[in-house]
């Protein structure tokens, strides 16, 4: 992978984990759906800003794999992607204080093995 194809797969993990990070902080202003409410729960999505940030994120995050796309296998550049479950686990546990459950440290450390094995070159 060269050093354009790195930056590239590095902004769309970076930018799909901040989307993640400002949908979760607008998720939670928006509080929680249910049957009674759903639908003015999505009119409220356009009214947060952290929702709006958080789509807009995820866009770029996008705009980002396409280009990777154009110049790596796809077979290297979704399992690459991947590390975006990593950073999202890390950003919940540093950020919003979830748990990180011994599986999950396992599963983790997986899905980082499986990046490695699979962007080595030979």
């Amino acid at each position: 992978m060269t050093r354009q194809e790195f930056c590239l797969l590095l902004i769309s993990v970076i930018a799909s984990v901040s989307g993640q990070f400002f949908l979760k902080a607008g998720a939670s202003k928006l509080g929680k759906v249910n049957i009674d409410n759903v639908v003015n729960h999505i009119f409220r999505i356009i009214t947060i800003p952290e929702l709006l940030a958080g789509l807009a994120f995820y866009g770029l995050g996008a705009l980002a794999y396409i280009l990777l796309l154009t110049r790596v296998n796809l077979s290297i550049a979704s399992p690459s992607v991947s590390l975006v479950y990593v950073f999202s686990v890390l950003l919940g546990y540093f950020l919003f204080k979830e748990a990180i459950s011994i599986t999950s440290i396992v599963g983790l450390s997986l899905i980082m093995s499986g990046v490695i094995l699979v962007v080595w070159k030979k």
